[in-house]
């Protein structure tokens, strides 16, 4: 008994040194893990909660809102006459002073000269151009380009209650689309009767406004509320 008793108790104390250091060892995993976990938990936390810095934020001003309020700015005005004797040019560049339009005289490539114009003779040029609607007079003027146009005044004289021939040459000549038309004529007594309703169907396009018929002394006081009338 003296002999195995040495030799037992050493080997108890290795085995109750080995199970401490087990003991130990699992302990100190375990709580290595644990610390980890939350750890990770709480990096993953806070990443989720701050912004992306790499995005810029939204503005509320970033896109672009048309301006409803804005308007285009208006187009030109022309006006545009025949006048074989001056009287209604005349007129016509009052309206086109007022309007600080453009100005376009419509002229006969063969001129009208006195006798073409008397009335009283049943063969005169105007009066056999009068009494045949499908004349059409050739225009001598250049080419006119309705570019940019959105209001023209077209003027003319009255010969025998309607409007000279040349003056549907001359609309049938053009597209008046998108465009308001404003006839306007002289005369010494007689009124715009139906020119302006011929001239308009002769044209085809155009927003054609009712005319006016002026003697050759009008105003530009008198033409300038006309004018403001309109619109």
């Amino acid at each position: 008994m003296k002999k195995i008793l040495p030799m037992i108790i050493p080997m108890m104390i290795a085995v109750v040194l080995a199970l401490g250091l087990t003991a130990c060892s699992g302990n100190t995993g375990s709580d290595s893990a644990a610390e980890s976990a939350a750890a990770e938990s709480g990096s993953s936390s806070a990443i989720s909660s701050e912004p992306d810095a790499s995005i810029p934020e939204e503005s509320e001003h970033s896109s672009a809102v048309p301006d409803s309020k804005k308007t285009q700015p208006e187009g030109k005005v022309l006006v545009a006459v025949f006048s074989a004797t001056g009287t209604t040019k005349g007129v016509a560049e009052k309206i086109a002073e007022i309007e600080n339009a453009d100005f376009y005289e419509i002229k006969a490539a063969q001129e009208y000269t006195t006798a073409d114009l008397d009335w009283n003779d049943d063969d005169s040029r105007t009066t056999l151009e009068q009494h045949d609607k499908s004349v059409r007079p050739e225009i001598g003027s250049d080419k006119l380009s309705l570019e940019g146009y959105t209001k023209i005044y077209i003027g003319y004289p009255i010969w025998w209650g309607e409007e000279p021939r040349i003056m549907d040459t001359f609309v049938e000549s053009y597209d008046f689309n998108g465009i308001t038309v404003i006839p306007f004529c002289t005369s010494g007594s007689s009124s715009i009767g139906s020119s302006g309703q011929n001239l308009a169907k002769n044209a085809g396009s155009g927003n054609w406004l009712n005319g006016q018929r002026f003697s050759g002394s009008v105003s530009e006081e008198e033409l300038q509320t006309w004018i403001d009338s309109l619109k």
